[in-house]
C-alpha cells in the first residue's frame, strides 16, 4: 500500500495550500514527503500519542457507517505507524468500542433480558423482547460462521477497501431512497434479525463496515433511521465482542505494549461512546446522505492513488 503515501501527500499539500499562501508548493511537498518517509522512533511520548490517535479513529469510525478497518489500515500505512499499527494492536483497542456500546445500550440490554426471562417463564413467544433477542442471536450466526470459514481467504487490500467503500455508498444511497422508514422498534420481528445478520456478513470484506452493512439492511427493511441504527448496534454487539476476543489474543502476550494498549482502549471507549450518541441523535431528523457521499469520495480517492501509483 505504499502508493497511498503519494495520495495522502497530494491531499495534504492541497489542504496546506488552501490554508496558507506563505509556503512554496515545492517546499510543502518536500516537507510532507519527509514527514511521511521519516523512520518512526517510538518513545513513550510518541507511543502515547499514537495510541490515543488510533483510539480516536477506532472510536469515531467503528459505529459510523464508514468502516473502522479501512480508516485504521489506510492511516497506519500512510503515516508508517508500524509498531502500534500492527493488526493485533488495532484489533485489541476495539475492546474500548465493545465496552462503550454495551454501556450505552445497557438499559436496552437489561430490558430485553428481563423481558425474555419473563417470556420464557410464561411461554409467551410473541413478546417483543423475546423476538428481539432471538432475532439478534440468530442474526449473529451468519457472520460468525462465514467469518470463521473464510478468515484465511478474505482479501485485505487497498483496492478491495476502495471498491467496497464505493459499493456500500451506493447501497446505502439506495436504502435511503427506497426504504419506507415507517417501522419502529416495537415492529421488529425475528426475520429482521436474520436478514440484518445476513447483511452483516458483507462486513467481513475490509472497507464494508459492520455498522454500515447492518444499517443499510435495516433501512431496506423499512425501519426508521434511528431505529435502524439502534437495532444494528444491538445486533452487532455479540459479533463485535467475539471477533475482538478472537482477533486480539496476541496483543495481551506482549507485556511491553500493555500500557499503550490500555491507553488506546480508553481512547476508543470515549470516542465510541460519543460517536454512538451523536449518530443516534443525528439520525432522528437527518438522512444518511452525508455518509453516502463521504464513502464514495473515500473510495474514489484510494482508487485515484492506486492509478497514480501504477502510472
Amino acid at each position: 500500500m505504499t502508493f497511498l503515501y503519494s495520495g495522502l501527500i497530494l491531499f495534504q499539500v492541497t489542504v496546506y495550500s488552501s490554508l496558507s499562501g506563505e509556503l512554496d508548493l515545492g517546499q510543502q511537498i518536500i516537507a510532507v514527503a519527509a514527514q511521511s518517509a521519516a523512520p518512526e522512533k517510538l518513545n513513550l511520548l510518541t507511543g502515547f500519542f499514537e495510541a490515543i490517535v488510533l483510539g480516536i479513529i477506532q472510536g469515531i469510525t467503528e459505529f459510523l457507517p464508514i468502516s473502522s478497518t479501512a480508516h485504521l489500515l489506510v492511516f497506519t500505512e500512510v503515516f508508517g505507524w508500524t509498531t502500534l499499527g500492527q493488526k493485533y494492536f488495532i484489533d485489541a483497542i476495539q475492546f474500548g468500542s465493545v465496552i462503550a456500546v454495551v454501556m450505552y445500550f445497557w438499559p436496552d440490554i437489561s430490558k430485553i433480558l428481563a423481558g425474555c426471562w419473563s417470556a420464557f417463564q410464561r411461554r409467551d413467544w410473541e413478546q417483543e423482547e423475546w423476538k428481539i433477542l432471538v432475532g439478534i442471536a440468530v442474526g449473529t450466526l451468519p457472520a460468525l460462521i462465514v467469518g470463521f470459514l473464510l478468515k484465511d481467504i478474505l482479501p485485505d487490500s487497498a483496492f478491495i477497501i476502495a471498491v467496497m467503500s464505493i459499493v456500500m455508498s451506493i447501497l446505502l444511497g439506495l436504502a435511503e431512497k427506497l426504504g419506507s422508514r415507517k417501522r419502529k422498534f416495537d415492529s421488529l420481528k425475528i426475520k429482521d434479525g436474520i436478514l440484518v445478520g445476513l447483511g452483516q456478513t458483507i462486513a467481513l470484506f475490509p472497507g464494508a463496515s459492520r455498522s454500515g452493512s447492518t444499517l443499510t439492511t435495516a433501512l431496506f427493511l423499512g425501519l426508521e433511521r434511528e431505529t435502524a441504527a439502534r437495532f444494528s448496534f444491538l445486533l452487532g454487539i455479540p459479533t463485535l465482542t467475539l471477533a475482538t476476543l478472537y482477533q486480539s489474543s496476541k496483543a495481551f502476550e506482549n507485556v511491553d505494549d500493555l500500557i499503550l494498549l490500555l491507553v488506546g482502549i480508553a481512547s476508543a471507549f470515549v470516542f465510541s461512546y460519543v460517536s454512538i450518541a451523536w449518530l443516534l441523535r443525528y439520525l432522528q431528523n437527518k438522512s444518511t446522505w452525508i455518509f453516502v457521499w463521504y464513502r464514495l469520495g473515500f473510495g474514489v480517492v484510494i482508487l485515484a492513488a492506486i492509478a497514480a501509483h501504477i502510472m
